[in-house]
């Protein structure tokens, strides 16, 4: 069920796998929950949030003088070299690392950059669950063998673990991965309760909230009330804030950037797949035909992309769902990476990267 992105987005944020939230949405910064996370775990917990993707960058181009700067990365299944803002900015950082170790499938344009690259395993090599927005848990079991020197991820980071001096033994079939869920359930005993690992393994997906063994599971949160002091939700007014960029005189257009239904991300995988990559080869840069006629330009041209960040050269195409003033680009191909173009700036709440929307001028080449 890809309802986002990525098929594990709710299950990796359900862990934890957000840098100011632990397991089950509970703030790093609150007090009762780091207590009780410091209590579960039996070992003391850094009370500071920590970084987004961006701000590491950030940080690994610090001064030297910061206590913060950082001097090594480890990277899991992620692409930052081709899917950060600002890819100038992000590659001078991956390689201004004093050591970089990536993990992967394949080797991926940021495994290039890495001192160390572990091999790991692809999802049919391996048992494991997804979460997708659906809040449905579902059982992946491995079908193959891994190739080659491959090794699944829970193998990798409990030898790397075991190896800084840490005990992590987990135990079981597959390295362990059901005393892993269990771990998980125990931090979301509303949530999880009565979803055991024998449970999914014998229905195959259950959605939560599910708190009892006997609870069926429920696909509609919030039927009844919501978790506020009296059942009703809160809605706040709010304002919409300006961009960062705005269209001018030198960069007169809008760059949305995103994905493509043949790719998938920074197309690590689908790039690789022949039949999808022969349905998409290459990269292209789409506006509709009312602005193919105001530039004087015609689908196929070459045309060169320039913010103020960076620049490439790009084939046009036609595309009557762009928007007026707008042009969209994939960033699944490296041979012209739309991220080169994007602004890093942050939301300041959310933290979120200005991915959608930047200025921009579109120049005929030759």
């Amino acid at each position: 069920h890809p309802l986002r992105g990525q098929n594990n987005v709710q299950g990796a944020s359900d862990a934890g796998l957000l840098p100011m939230m632990f397991p089950n949405y509970q703030r790093v910064a609150d007090p009762q929950a780091h207590a009780w996370f410091e209590s579960f775990w039996g070992t003391p917990l850094d009370k500071q949030p920590g970084y987004t993707v961006v701000e590491i960058m950030n940080k690994a181009l610090a001064s030297d003088a910061d206590p913060h700067k950082v001097r090594g990365m480890y990277i899991q299944g992620e692409n930052p070299a081709m899917s950060d803002p600002d890819l100038n900015h992000a590659r001078h950082a991956l390689s201004s690392l004093s050591h970089l170790v990536v993990q992967d499938i394949f080797l991926t344009e940021t495994a290039w950059l890495a001192d160390v690259v572990l091999p790991a395993t692809a999802w049919p090599e391996k048992n494991g669950t997804v979460s997708n927005t659906d809040r449905m848990i579902q059982m992946g079991r491995q079908a193959i063998d891994p190739p080659g020197d491959a090794r699944a991820d829970l193998w990798i980071i409990q030898q790397i673990a075991q190896r800084m001096g840490l005990d992590w033994h987990y135990s079981g079939a597959h390295h362990g991965v059901a005393e892993v869920y269990e771990e998980m359930r125990q931090t979301m005993p509303g949530v999880l309760g009565g979803v055991s690992w024998q449970r999914l393994d014998d229905e195959s997906s259950v959605t939560y909230p599910c708190p009892r063994a006997d609870d069926p599971g429920q696909p509609t949160v919030f039927l009844d009330r919501f978790p506020t002091a009296n059942g009703r939700a809160r809605l706040v007014p709010t304002t919409l804030s300006p961009e960062f960029e705005q269209p001018d005189l030198d960069f007169p257009l809008i760059l949305i950037t995103g994905r493509l239904l043949e790719h998938w991300h920074t197309g690590s995988m689908t790039r690789r797949a022949t039949v999808l990559d022969a349905l998409e080869p290459s990269a292209m840069a789409s506006v509709n035909a009312q602005e193919l006629k105001r530039l004087g330009l015609q689908a196929g041209d070459t045309v060169r992309l320039r913010t103020r960040r960076g620049a490439l050269e790009v084939a046009l195409r036609q595309d009557d769902g762009t928007p007026d003033g707008a042009v969209f680009m994939p960033f699944a191909f490296i041979e012209a990476a739309a991220n080169l173009l994007t602004n890093p700036l942050l939301d300041p709440v959310g933290k979120i990267p200005a991915f959608k929307y930047c200025a921009v001028a579109l120049e005929r080449v030759g």
